[in-house]
Parts: structure tokens; sequence; C-alpha cells
């Protein structure tokens, strides 16, 4: 594979109206999509699913043993298997759609996401709010899930959210429901509003908003959460803090919560990402990877998100080296990479200015730098069960950045080690593992269903 291959394989592995009344619940669903009323006819404000399907528990299956490969590079977990970890039951998805408030800006947005079902469930189900990792596009988002209405549809890294069909495979597929929102700036209501990337007043408040959807969603179709449970990868891991942290502010009870990959500390992982900041090998390895190519694009993603919700206008222009200038703020517009611009591409390393750590090189670099700190969701007391899953091999999450967490969490965090897991091998692990991978844990979904 050449160095243009290798970069274009990591960018692609990221990238990857019925209203809620008493009528819902006798909305039938098969194998093709159903839809609802417009989303006119709709009260102002309310939330409404304008999408559902069935996906049968061999059709998940089938899903997964084809994206598995994907994540488990390099190989750390056995190749699926369908006799043990395949989906005990057919589910129904559904797209839901509501409106959320930013905090930052205070524009009104119209959000949507996917509300996952046991198909046929009645009574109470344990819920999971699943918040997804990076996509490096607008549209591989939970939601997009709903696409499998047709039974011939394949589901692929570049354009769908696989990392959502595993939780949708693993949770939904035995007995839980599950909610994902799409994020603002994402998703099929986006209306080129750019997306909110590492902002955490809008993060928490389209998150809660989604959960709140699909809470109400479940009653209007003949179930009721009981146990709230939270999961998140990467990005979504950060956004799960952030989502624990509010739920308990509000005194709104979590049963127990899983992440993998979190970097919890923004200015940590910017100053790691930057070279500003190194860290020692983790006990017991004897090399580790370099830094993963799609990390600048991240960068750049929340550059122009700061820029955007908090109104830091400038920042692009002032935090890129001039010669990747012109070039990020295109990204940041379009999402859009050229085939010879692969080789171009700034490192975490070159992106930002020179000095950008050290002091202060413009007053918008420097609120940048304040707000991220600010927003920081490491330093927490924990007074339910959560469990940080992070990888030994992760090139973009090292261990080092999971440490501060789990100590300041107090005694009901969990350090979950991935001995050889990369950034998507430890999510990988995380539903998937067993206690040989997993440092003796037991898989999100085993330690789940133990409360549930």
């Amino acid at each position: 594979m050449t160095k243009h291959d290798a970069v274009k394989d990591e960018v692609n592995q990221l990238r990857r109206a019925l209203i809620f009344a008493a009528g819902a619940a006798g909305a039938e669903l098969s194998g093709g999509v159903a839809r609802a009323q417009s989303a006119a006819s709709h009260p102002s404000g309310a939330s409404y699913i304008d999408l559902s399907c069935k996906v049968s528990a061999a059709q998940l299956d089938a899903q997964v043993a084809k994206a598995f490969s994907a994540f488990n590079r390099p190989v750390i977990l056995p190749a699926f298997n369908a006799k043990t970890h395949g989906a005990l039951n057919d589910v129904e998805l559904h797209r839901i759609v509501t409106h959320t408030v930013s905090p930052e800006t205070g524009e009104r947005l119209k959000v949507s996401g996917l509300l996952a079902l046991p198909a046929g469930a009645k009574g109470e189900l344990p819920l999971v709010s699943w918040q997804h990792g990076t996509i490096l596009s607008f549209d591989q988002v939970p939601s997009n899930l709903t696409k499998l209405s047709d039974p011939d549809y394949e589901l692929t890294d570049e354009a769908d959210s696989l990392e959502t069909l595993f939780n949708v495979q693993r949770f939904a597929g035995r007995g839980f429901a599950v909610v994902a929102a799409d994020y603002v700036g994402k998703g099929p209501f986006r209306e080129e509003h750019g997306e909110a990337y590492v902002v955490k007043g809008t993060t928490v408040q389209t998150c809660l908003d989604i959960l709140a959807a699909g809470q109400a969603a479940m009653g209007s179709l003949g179930v009721k959460p009981s146990k709230l449970f939270l999961n998140g990868w990467s990005q979504g891991a950060l956004n799960t803090l952030w989502l624990h942290q509010a739920l308990r502010k509000q005194s709104r009870p979590i049963t127990a919560t899983a992440v993998a990959s979190a970097f919890s500390d923004l200015s940590e992982a910017w100053s790691y990402w930057g070279g500003a900041l190194t860290f020692p090998l983790p006990q017991g390895v004897s090399s580790y990877p370099q830094l993963a190519s799609w990390i600048p694009l991240c960068m750049i993603l929340a550059l122009g998100s700061y820029e955007r919700q908090y109104g830091m206008k400038g920042l692009l222009e002032n935090a890129v080296r001039p010669e990747f200038r012109e070039f990020a703020v295109k990204y940041w517009k379009d999402y859009k990479l050229e085939t010879n611009q692969l080789s171009q591409l700034p490192t975490s390393k070159t992106l930002l200015v020179p000095g950008f750590y050290e002091h202060a090189t413009s007053p918008v670099n420097s609120a940048f730098l304040r707000q991220f700190a600010a927003n920081d969701a490491c330093f927490w007391k924990y007074d339910s069960p959560i469990r940080f899953h992070y990888g030994l091999a992760d090139e973009a999450v090292h261990p080092a950045m999971v440490y501060r967490a789990l100590a300041a969490g107090g005694m009901m965090t969990q350090g979950v080690k991935v001995a050889g897991g990369s950034h998507r091998g430890t999510f990988l692990a995380s539903l998937y593992g067993t206690g040989s991978s997993l440092a003796g844990f037991a898989n999100a979904v085993a330690w789940f269903r133990s409360y549930s």
C-alpha cells in the first residue's frame, strides 16, 4: 500500500412522520420503509418519526460480518461469529426529528437521530443513549441506518455509520432500546449549517433533546424506558461524558456508562496532537503508533466549529499556518479531499502556527484555548458505574490521556485496557471483546445487561 493509499484509507475509515400520539403505535412495519405524514403537518416544535423500517436479526448479522474487519485492525479479536455475538431478535429502526436551541448562538435548529427497538417489544425496555464518533462528512449519521429498509442496501464505511450498526446489532438486537443523535450540522436537516464539533453547549443540548424525543417516541410505540445507559466512542466518548454530567446536574439517574477512546481533556489532547506534549510508553509496550493522519482534519473541524459557534471571527485564519489556510477554510466548508491533496495534508504537528502552545499568537487563538479549557470533561466525580476503555496502540488517544479522568472520577470509575487496541479496535472490543481482550472485564453489552 502506498503512502497516498494509506492516508486515503485512514480518511475513509472515519467518513464513513409519524406524530408521537396514540395512533403512532398502530403503524405497520415491514422490510420496506414506512413514511408518516409530511413534516409540514406536524405542530410547531413537535417531535416526530418520519421514517421507519424493520430489519431482521440475520440482516443485521450479515451487515456486521462485512463491516467487522474494517474496525478489527490490527486484528485483536476473532472474526465475527453470529453464534456467539449474533442478534437475538429483529429490530425496528425509526428516524426521529425534533428541534434544539444552541446555547452558544441562540439558534433554533432542526435535528435528527435514530431510535432502534427490539421488534414487537412492549412494556419496559432498558435504554442506551449512544453518541457516535467523528465523521468527516455530512451524512454518515446514525439515522442513515433506515436505508436498510432496502434489503439490498449495503452499509459502507464511506457512506454510513458502521459504529452505530454495531451498537444497534449488539444492543437493540439483544433487547435494549437505542437512541442516537445525528448532531447539529449533520444529517438530512443540516441546511448548510456548520457543525458544532467538540462544542459543549450545543452538543449537550442536542443529545438531551434527541434523548427526550426518543423517549417520547418509545411511549407512542407502546414501550417505556426503564434504566438508562450511556455509551460513546472517540468524539462520542467526550459527548457521553458531557451528557452524563448534564444529566446528573439535573438529578436524572444513570445506571451505567461506557466510553471508548475518550479524550476528556481537550487542552491535553490538542497539546499531544500538536507535539507540545509527549507521554512515555504504556507499561508493557515496546513501541507506540504514530498519530493518525486524519487528526489534523478533526482539528480543522474544531477550529471552524469554534469560530462559528462561539463567534471567534478569524480563528481559522489566525490558528492555521499560512501554507495550509486555504485548504483548511475550504475543507471546513465542504469536507472534500481531492486525491492530489492527500500527500500535501498537514500533520497535526504542522497544522498550527508556530508558538501556538508556547505564547500568545493572536487574541482569537488565546480565546480559543481558554474556551477549550472551559469545556474540559476530565475532572468529575462519578456517582454511578463508568468504564473507560482505552487501547494500548490507539493512534489518536494515548492511554495517559485517560488516567487523570480515572484518578479524579472516584471509586465508581474503572479503566479497561485493550491490549493492541487501535482507535477503532478499542471501540470494537468494548462491544465484542471477552475477558481475554478486555483485561478480565466483560464487554459493555454483558456489563449493561448485568444491571438491567
